[in-house]
């Protein structure tokens, strides 16, 4: 019994160290790049910092802190490896059926439509977006601001290229998404990559911001941030949606991850739900 106390007591203390160690870890990556990852969900950023660990060989977070110190572009490829780039092109399809059928028809009523999808990521549901648009005739009137606070992504989405083996699946959300026609007069293919058609970019503009600690750069008819959320503590969670909600024109409309809810954000009050089983909000004052 006092063996298995001993232990039970050793284990508290070493996750205690860990938790310092991290605490260390996000602190030094702030200063030195003005990154701020230390109110996100910590068991997210300590699966991503033992990753980075075991494919170095690092046995501890201090010995990779060293390694963020010193060696030149190493804290660049952890920034990388923080980056949320979770995404497919009509992810649930539902949501951008429900958009359709419930948000463009008050877009119809605009002069003109201005849409940040936050966190975008390698831009497939940027991509997705700007083809919706088009078929729903909104395209001309509409811009996109894409934004992440990864450069490297950001790159990436800018050229519209994507893996020709993601196609078929690409094709199947589309389809269940309410598309209306073959989603493979979008692209060109080769036998490894299809080529998005660049009038599809004419509306977009790609942007570096970051969700933590810039502030709003324009008044939005559409917000899209889908499953980035839950990265964060509760407390960051509410910071962004104070800046979403600061950043939407009134009757703006919000859309969130399915795995996301405004139901119990201080800022709910400030919406209501236009389709709540999609996350999908609009606001009312």
């Amino acid at each position: 019994m006092d063996n298995y106390y001993e232990n039970g007591e050793l284990e508290g203390v070493n996750i205690q160290y860990e938790e310092m160690e991290v605490d260390f870890l996000l602190e030094a990556i702030y200063r030195l790049s003005g990154f701020d990852f230390r109110q996100y969900n910590k068991s997210s950023i300590s699966r991503r910092i033992h990753n980075r660990m075991k494919i170095n060989g690092i046995s501890t977070i201090t010995g990779l802190l060293e390694k963020v110190i010193h060696e030149e572009g190493y804290l660049d490829q952890l920034l990388n490896d923080f980056s949320i780039n979770v995404t497919e092109m009509f992810r649930n399809p539902s949501f951008f059926k429900a958009f359709r059928e419930e948000v463009v028809p008050i877009l119809r009523e605009y002069p003109e439509i201005r849409v940040w999808h936050a966190g975008c990521a390698t831009g497939e549901e940027v991509y997705s977006m700007a083809i919706l648009l088009e078929e729903e005739g909104l395209k001309d009137k509409a811009v996109i601001y894409a934004t992440d606070m990864n450069e490297q992504v950001l790159e990436k989405a800018s050229k519209g290229i994507f893996p020709i083996q993601k196609m078929q699946a690409y094709t199947k959300n589309y389809m269940l998404a309410g598309g209306s026609k073959a989603f493979s007069e979008y692209y060109k293919a080769d036998y490894q990559h299809a080529y998005f058609h660049p009038s599809l970019l004419e509306n977009i503009i790609f942007a570096q911001h970051n969700l933590v600690t810039d502030q709003s750069f324009n008044e939005f008819h559409v917000i899209i941030c889908r499953n980035v959320l839950i990265y964060f503590n509760s407390e960051l969670q509410e910071q962004v949606q104070e800046l979403f909600y600061q950043s939407l024109s009134p009757a703006g409309v919000l859309g969130l991850g399915d795995k996301e809810t405004l139901k119990f954000s201080r800022v709910m009050e400030n919406y209501q739900e236009l389709v709540g089983s999609e996350r999908i909000y609009q606001r009312f004052k």
